[in-house]
């Protein structure tokens, strides 16, 4: 079977002696990952939410997306540095495309239909909405590294469903900015996901979450007080990472069973 296409985390100017490995984080990284929490959660999720009170979104191919909401059977993306607005009326089909560097929170909000002023929780880490006023910074080389982790975490996730038992549905969660599916363990269920990066770990990592305190077997790979976490910097030392991803999350679902 063909391995899922992984963006490719070196580049080589010159393929001679000079060739310089760029697998580290590109500067702005921390920052692009919290500007795209917040847009996320206070764009898309809160639109979502004020149509049917649910607030989990998905990633896609090129970065995050609501499922399918409202009347009009709209659909807000984020797509690198873009915003895409893409809904159904009497009309016909629209879509509409908004820069977001440059752009406030108003400005996107207001694009998407959105009432910030509307109450809206999704969980005790729901981030801030800050200042509404001032333009987003966002590096687009650097919320592209950001997305493509998630996209990648969702490729890893999908491979492992057909051996998995009862999983729930993957979704990003903007509380935590984290795409993430539950499944059977032996005892309990077990949480399976890709984070950018949190007050955890700095950087992107996969873990794996079991929900009660069971950690059988190779103590060495219950690394973390929540469970395991493999992170981005060790899966690309492997020749697949797309495979190793799957591999490190099999693991844990073998241990427990």
């Amino acid at each position: 079977m063909a391995t899922p296409q992984w963006r490719v985390p070196w580049s080589v100017d010159d393929p001679g002696d000079d060739a310089k490995d760029d697998t580290a984080l590109p500067p702005g990284y921390d920052q692009a990952r919290l500007h795209l929490q917040r847009i996320a959660t206070h764009v898309l999720a809160r639109a979502r939410h004020a149509a049917n009170g649910r607030f989990g979104l998905r990633a896609t191919a090129d970065g995050i997306a609501s499922p399918l909401f409202g009347v009009n059977e709209e659909v807000l993306r984020v797509a690198g540095n873009v915003l895409i607005r893409e809904r159904q009326d009497r009309d016909g089909a629209h879509t509409d495309t908004l820069t977001i560097t440059g752009r406030s929170l108003d400005d996107l909000a207001r694009f998407a239909g959105v009432d910030l002023g509307a109450e809206l929780s999704v969980g005790h880490d729901t981030p801030p909405l800050g200042d509404r006023t001032s333009p987003v910074d966002l590096d687009p080389g650097a919320a592209e590294t950001v997305l493509g982790w998630l996209g990648v975490g969702t490729v890893a996730l999908d491979r492992l469903l057909a051996d998995t038992k009862t999983p729930s549905v993957i979704q990003l969660w903007p509380e935590h900015f984290d795409v993430a599916v539950d499944v059977a363990a032996a005892t309990s269920r077990v949480n399976l996901g890709a984070s950018p990066g949190d007050s955890c770990h700095a950087g992107p990592y996969l873990y794996v979450a079991p929900w009660d305190a069971e950690r059988p077997g190779d103590p060495d790979y219950w690394n973390a007080p929540f469970g395991s976490i493999l992170g981005r910097d060790d899966l690309l030392m492997t020749p697949e990472p797309t495979d190793a991803a799957v591999a490190f999350l099999h693991q844990g679902l073998d241990l427990l069973g």
